[in-house]
């Protein structure tokens, strides 16, 4: 029997509207959430990102801004401009579109963000919360989205045999640091393997829990996946079209395979992309509500 598909369109719009209801709470107290988005240079991808993020904000009634700066902006501009956010009070959280240009270094911009308006989850002090299994930081976006698909679906990861392919700051690290938290909807056992990991294979076929992070197109195939598993799919991947149409959206598993093997699995697109937007939605309100 093919695997039950987790819909992340559905979950997320469950998530929106417990973030729209909020949103209208602080609205009734007298404030608003405010979200700024800053791009660096014109890269098309990134801009489509930064405008569906906007969109978004405006359905739910946050307050955002989006600010555009030149390709070939210094450190110095995009400083100035996190300053003036970090003290602006309209504004709750702080977003810079990744990647920026080369000559921009993200980390000294991420540390340069008021962690308190970090909502991205990145600047080391929530970080750190964040591994000591504090609530008082932020929730990393996506691995975050993954386990509220895995709550909404009913899928508990306690006592499992995790496994996470993928050792990103973005998506592997946090996202094994949030399943092996001593805490409801975790309590796993987790294995991380990469890049660097002989027979990736050996490690994924004892997973219950699979998680593909790896930025690989359809890295993942059916012989690679304990039957029964729960496969959630984070890889984002164009591959061209055979028949030589648009470039096909693709994840780092090979779905038609594994939905044949799986027990539970997130489709691309349609999976884990919709969380990690409302979860960002999400951590902005959760920022306004601690503002005193």
């Amino acid at each position: 029997m093919p695997a039950k598909i987790i819909d992340g369109k559905a979950i997320s719009a469950m998530l929106n509207e417990e973030t729209r209801q909020r949103v209208e709470a602080l609205r009734a107290a007298g404030k608003t959430p405010g979200l700024a988005v800053v791009l660096i240079g014109d890269d098309p991808a990134s801009q489509i990102y930064v405008n569906s993020k906007v969109r978004k904000c405006a359905e739910l009634g946050i307050y955002s801004e989006k600010h555009l700066l030149p390709g070939d902006s210094t450190m110095a501009d995009v400083l100035a401009l996190i300053d003036k956010l970090n003290s602006d009070p309209a504004i709750d959280g702080i977003l810079v579109q990744s990647p920026p240009p080369p000559q921009i270094d993200e980390a000294k911009v991420i540390e340069a963000i008021n962690p308190d308006k970090d909502v991205d989850c990145f600047h080391e002090r929530n970080v750190g919360r964040l591994l000591i299994g504090e609530r008082e930081g932020f929730r990393p976006c996506t691995p975050w989205g993954v386990m509220v698909l895995l709550e909404k679906s009913g899928i508990d990861p306690a006592g499992m045999h995790a496994v996470v392919i993928g050792r990103s700051n973005i998506v592997g690290k946090p996202m094994a640091a949030l399943l092996m938290q001593k805490a409801r909807g975790a309590n796993a056992t987790v294995t991380v393997v990469h890049s660097g990991t002989r027979d990736i294979a050996r490690y994924t076929r004892d997973a219950e829990l699979l998680i593909a992070a790896i930025g690989k197109a359809e890295f993942v195939t059916g012989d690679m996946i304990k039957p029964g598993a729960t496969v959630i799919d984070v890889g984002i991947n164009r591959i061209p079209d055979p028949a030589g149409g648009k470039p096909r959206l693709v994840g780092d598993v090979k779905f038609d395979e594994a939905r044949e093997v799986a027990g539970a699995i997130t489709p691309v697109p349609g999976g884990v992309g919709p969380m990690t937007i409302a979860v960002l939605m999400s951590n902005a309100v959760t920022a306004c509500e601690r503002r005193k």
